[in-house]
């Protein structure tokens, strides 16, 4: 998000309202939400920040950048509704700490969904003992899910299980064994080894295990197989990266400098190229919010 230099200088200095409130800042709001919902996103990022102490040391133009993608994708800020998350990072080469977009597993859904081409959409946990057998081949899962919910929660999980099927028929499923998807976690995320080694609680993998997992399948699967809309794909580009105030993104992932502020967070690998594309059905609807993303875009360089 481009922010004005003398803004930029005078923001570390100015609290996060006073900030969203100069007439330059809420020009920018308003060209991507409108001025009829300013107040409402200004109040809501007020909530969002208020309530994370890490992300009131964070540079205002970083939550601003991370809100605004946010609203132009239409998703909420609230932690509660797991859509996407403005996490708090210490850029050690800068000596500040900055905000970062990251797209949580119930985004990817709220955004595959929206196209209308997705007539089913399930990732799921599979518990010890509900496993039958797993086709890789045909794709075809046997499972005998425990009935009693309360004993469910508390067996351990020893796989998960995505699937989509589109309107015109066509589906994809994948299953990932814990083990693969520990593997991986350790693999994508040197944070998440850390926290294994000192009983730590930092990451996102650490704290919500399956919330990630459920993210990972979901991303693995659409991202190969699945029809990806304009929002999706731009969502996908900036999942855990800083948006600087020139438009350009840090991956934290993939930078020495960026270490985890004061909440957990998420590093994983970003999304190959898709393969195997999957065949579109004969007419795809115009993907929605499309005018508030264009919005978006106009005002960062991509």
């Amino acid at each position: 998000m481009a922010v004005n230099n003398n803004l930029a200088n005078r923001q570390r200095r100015m609290g996060l309202t006073a900030y969203l409130t100069q007439d330059a800042v809420k020009d920018q709001i308003n060209k991507v939400v409108g001025g009829k919902n300013g107040t409402r996103f200004i109040s809501s990022i007020v909530s969002a920040v208020q309530t994370n102490p890490g992300l009131q040391e964070c540079t205002n133009s970083s939550i601003l950048s991370a809100a605004l993608l946010g609203e132009s994708l239409n998703l909420s800020p609230s932690p509660q509704l797991g859509q996407y998350y403005m996490v708090p990072y210490d850029n050690r080469s800068k000596g500040e700490k900055e905000a970062q977009f990251q797209l949580g597993y119930k985004g990817y859904i709220q955004l595959a969904t929206r196209s209308g081409q997705y007539k089913k959409l399930t990732v799921v946990a599979i518990k010890e003992g509900e496993l039958i057998r797993f086709d890789p081949l045909n794709e075809e899962i046997e499972v005998h899910l425990i009935e009693d919910e309360d004993e469910r929660e508390n067996t351990p999980t020893m796989g998960y299980y995505a699937m989509f099927e589109y309107t015109n028929g066509f589906r994809k499923a994948m299953y990932w064994s814990r083990e693969k998807m520990e593997n991986h976690a350790k693999k994508y995320s040197p944070g998440y080894k850390k926290d294994l080694g000192n009983g730590t609680k930092w990451t996102f993998w650490a704290k919500d295990f399956d919330g990630m997992a459920y993210k990972t399948m979901l991303r693995q699967l659409i991202s190969k197989w699945g029809i990806m809309s304009i929002d999706l794909v731009q969502a996908i580009d900036a999942d855990m990266a800083v948006i600087h105030e020139d438009g350009t993104k840090d991956y934290v992932e993939s930078d020495a400098d960026m270490v985890v502020a004061d909440v957990p967070t998420e590093e994983e690998e970003r999304p190959e190229p898709a393969q195997d594309p999957a065949p579109e059905p004969a007419s795809q609807p115009a993907p929605q919010h499309q005018d508030a993303a264009s919005a978006f875009l106009s005002l960062i360089h991509i």
